[in-house]
């Protein structure tokens, strides 16, 4: 088992910037992938990014890409997530979420490969 808490959200003016923690506790916590996704109210579930723990192999959604950086420490089992030029299409609820590596040898960017999730963390970017 894997448990995953986020923090870091909040209200930002457009072009600012916020970070995103997630910090993974369990016994297998140094085995899992883990990636951040975002719901939007009305909207589905949408991926944001990945990062393989091993590697730091990494995968962005096109309309983050060049604005939000994945990173993790490994030695505290957390993971990042850097949001600069933020712009108000941004605001959703962000979810951290993971799957233990050896499952799928590609990085995954659907919901439903993901095992573990966060409670979610609100971010609002304003006008």
């Amino acid at each position: 088992q894997v448990q995953l808490v986020e923090s870091g959200g909040g209200l930002v003016q457009a072009g600012g910037s916020l970070r995103l923690s997630c910090a993974a506790s369990g016994r297998t916590a140094s085995s899992v992938t883990m990636g951040w996704f975002r719901q939007a109210p009305g909207k589905e579930r949408e991926f944001v990014a990945v990062i393989k723990w091993n590697d730091g192999d990494t995968d962005y959604a096109d309309s983050v890409k060049g604005r939000f950086t994945i990173s993790r420490d490994n030695a505290k089992n957390t993971a990042f997530l850097q949001m600069n030029s933020l712009k108000p299409e941004d605001t959703a609820v962000y979810y951290c979420a993971a799957y233990y590596s050896r499952t799928f040898s590609l990085l995954q960017t659907t919901p439903q490969h993901y095992t573990y999730w966060g409670q979610g963390t609100q971010v609002t970017v304003s006008s």
